[in-house]
């Protein structure tokens, strides 16, 4: 709306707004890869992660911590597949949005 706004008023002759972007949690709890961690589980999850993407399935952040345990990359590979696919949701979810 923002961006539209300014484009109306001649204050930008285009956007600036080159692809989607969301962000999700992941974690594993009690040996369970989980997506969206609530307070409860992040605060006792033994690996969190927070993974940024763009529409194009582009990484822009992402940022881990063992907080109970060592992760493998078998399950680093997991979360971030969890990860992709709870962002390809919110991204369908804004495009939605953003037609109506």
């Amino acid at each position: 709306d923002a961006v539209n706004k300014l484009i109306g008023q001649g204050k930008l002759t285009a956007s600036p707004i080159l692809d989607h972007v969301a962000a999700i949690s992941v974690g594993i709890v009690q040996g369970t890869p989980l997506l969206d961690l609530e307070y409860t589980e992040d605060s006792t999850c033994d690996t969190d992660k927070n993974v940024v993407m763009t529409g194009a399935v582009h990484f822009v952040e992402v940022q881990g911590t063992a907080e109970g345990a060592a992760f493998t990359r078998a399950e680093m590979d997991a979360l971030l597949g969890l990860a992709e696919s709870g962002i390809s949701e919110l991204m369908e979810l804004q495009r939605q949005s953003l037609s109506k």
